[in-house]
């Protein structure tokens, strides 16, 4: 790290002046425009123009022989990159199969869609900017779906009759996931990304790791659905009534340490969490042992056990960040005694 003095010119202008390696290794020189990013957490960052758009602005992908599932693959990593345009070029022209693929996978990610298509190009725009982006929201939203999901998948395994299938609420997790990943990324590779987010680093990083947990949760929510799908005969009501209690512990854990994290409910609400978790632990543990234990028992019910308790495990990683965000921005000076925060310490 260099100091430098800044200093005043003419009618009260401050400047500072710039290291001359830096400078060169830039390509900046005498009347060279650079861009200055004045950020809410009060960091000044000092750009070249147009650095940080060579990578996430257009994109070119030629595929001559790929299948459908390659060439979604490429356009999931292009859009999670953070690239605006993707032009798929094919000289030899594309299959109905690769332009259905092209075409499914557009609809399933937000504000993205086919500009142009010709028999040998086809382009792929994403037009939502980041000023019409509200991280913390998604993160909500995301929150609701996979808790839905996660309270009907339990609803249909301990309940008489079968809910509706998760698919389409399952799609929905997914594009906000995306919409939030995509976005941390260019928020790392570009600052004005992050000036028209409104979002510090850390707290662009803080949701998007929460938004990775409740990604996770929709995933065992999936697994308890196909589960209840895959399972013989109804299950007996003193296991489905614990099976029903256990899963509601632990959407409420994942509900409060989210809410520490981009609601109101203080960091009160993510040490609440972990003693929750912790002792959902023993709980499960214990209904597990029993079933293992029990011949009349069916054996996929151990899989719905695992999903809760790691439903439980997700919601907790996400009070343990609101921890270290409470602690590094001085919110729990006055708790540093408290057992919980000690032992969240010393992990």
């Amino acid at each position: 790290m260099e100091t430098r003095k800044i200093q005043q010119v003419g009618g009260g202008t401050y400047t500072v002046s710039l290291p001359k390696e830096w400078a060169e290794v830039a390509g900046i020189e005498t009347g060279s425009i650079v861009d200055l990013h004045t950020h809410i957490d009060g960091v000044l960052v000092i750009q070249p123009q147009e650095r940080d758009r060579e990578t996430t602005g257009r994109l070119t992908l030629t595929v001559p022989h790929a299948d459908s599932t390659c060439i979604e693959r490429a356009l999931r990593a292009a859009y999670a990159a953070g690239v605006e345009v993707l032009e798929f070029d094919a000289p030899d022209g594309f299959s109905d199969e690769q332009r259905r693929a092209v075409e499914r996978v557009t609809r399933t990610l937000t504000g993205v869609t086919v500009t142009e298509s010709t028999a040998t190009t086809m382009t792929v725009r994403t037009l939502l900017d980041a000023d019409e982006v509200s991280i913390k929201q998604s993160v909500r939203q995301l929150q609701f779906v996979v808790l839905s999901m996660h309270r009907d998948a339990t609803a249909a395994l301990t309940g008489p009759t079968a809910v509706d299938s998760p698919a389409d609420r399952d799609d929905q997790a997914d594009r906000l996931y995306a919409m939030v990943d995509r976005y941390f990324e260019r928020g790392l590779a570009r600052f004005d990304e992050m000036d028209a987010l409104g979002l510090t680093r850390s707290e662009l990083f803080v949701c998007w790791v929460t938004a990775r947990e409740l990604e996770r949760v929709g995933d065992h929510a999936e697994r308890i659905a196909r589960t209840a799908e895959e399972l013989d005969g109804r299950i007996d009501d003193a296991t489905a009534e614990e099976i029903t209690d256990l899963a509601a512990t632990a959407r409420d854990i994942v509900e409060d340490a989210v809410h520490a994290i981009v609601g109101d409910a203080g960091v009160d609400a993510a040490r609440e969490a972990l003693h929750a978790r912790d002792a959902l632990r023993s709980d499960v543990e214990a209904l597990d042992r029993r079933l293992f234990e029990s011949t009349a028992a069916a054996y996929r019910l151990t899989h719905v056990l695992d999903s809760i308790g790691r439903t439980a495990e997700h919601g907790g990683n996400v009070a343990e960040l609101a921890l270290r965000t409470a602690i590094r921005d001085g919110e729990l000076g006055e708790h540093v005694g408290d057992a919980t925060v000690e032992g969240q310490l010393a992990e």
